[in-house]
């Protein structure tokens, strides 16, 4: 089956970076497109960065240029690259697959952006 194991969140200052990382497995990892989201406190999910099956790469506005959606298809595991953090930034991220009809998320990792 499908399972998505997030790892890499924790405390950062702003300004600082944190890389997440996504075990993937139960699929062939890099035939589907994946996502990263993330939940803040008080506020819905929203999509932050997403990988298609090609490479291409695209990023919610408000972390372009500071965050960074690859992958390591040897691994299988999905990354997000996060710099110059800010404290809007402090969320849960979760990484996510839509396979064969059905939305599969990992169990999520926090991220704490303070001074």
């Amino acid at each position: 089956q499908v399972e998505l194991v997030e790892s890499g969140g924790g405390l950062a200052q702003p300004g600082g970076s944190l890389t997440l990382s996504c075990a993937a497995s139960g699929f062939v990892f890099g035939r589907y497109r994946m996502s990263w989201f993330r939940r803040a406190p008080g506020k819905e999910r929203e999509l932050v960065a997403t990988i298609t099956s090609d490479g291409d790469t695209n990023y919610e506005d408000a972390v372009k240029g500071r965050f960074t959606i690859s992958r390591d298809m040897a691994k299988s595991i999905l990354f997000l690259q996060m710099n110059s953090l800010k404290p809007d930034d402090t969320a849960v991220y979760y990484c996510y697959v839509r396979y064969v009809l059905s939305d599969f998320w990992g169990q999520g990792t926090q991220v704490t952006v303070s001074s």
